[in-house]
């Protein structure tokens, strides 16, 4: 790192990083000159749906299971026709990192609970982007090509995830 580095996280907090050679008073005066910034980055953060799941109740984080249990089933159904698959148990999970995975093996498929802080167009993305790992394991050309092909719009579903 030559400079220095500002960052809102999910959680709404400001993380400032500096090359060795930056002295606190240069850090200091430079997050005193962003202070704009990081108010607004601040702002954004808390009203989006990471914000709202890092602080989540017991009870929210139950609400959550209990929407995508009742979504996912039927849409799992809905697409293993589309995509003649066939899906092994589904696990739900408050997860951090991901929000789903498949093991072709077994065909388990696990959906992420926060998704329901989402669009409803977003769970199904997640859903068919895991049965579609039932005929291709990896995210390599056939894959993207196999989304293309039974969800042309994965892309835009994709990007509101990572808004």
């Amino acid at each position: 790192m030559k400079t220095i580095r500002i960052k809102v996280d999910d959680a709404g907090v400001c993380v400032v990083s500096a090359a060795p050679h930056i002295s606190n008073e240069e850090m200091l005066s430079y997050v005193h000159e962003k202070r704009d910034w990081i108010a607004r980055h601040r702002a954004e953060r808390i009203g989006s749906p990471s914000y709202i799941a890092a602080h989540a109740s017991k009870k929210e984080i139950e609400s959550w299971r209990s929407v995508v249990k009742a979504c996912v089933p039927p849409l799992v159904a809905e697409w293993e026709q589309i995509l003649g698959v066939k899906a092994g148990t589904l696990a739900y999970r408050n997860m951090t990192s991901k929000w789903g995975s498949c093991q072709p093996s077994t065909g388990r498929v696990c959906i992420n609970i926060r998704l329901a802080l989402y669009p409803p167009e977003c769970l199904e993305y997640v859903v068919v982007h895991e049965l579609c790992h039932l005929l291709q394991a990896n995210h390599g050309p056939k894959f993207w090509g196999l989304m293309d092909k039974v969800m042309p719009d994965w892309r835009e579903r994709q990007a509101k995830l990572r808004g």
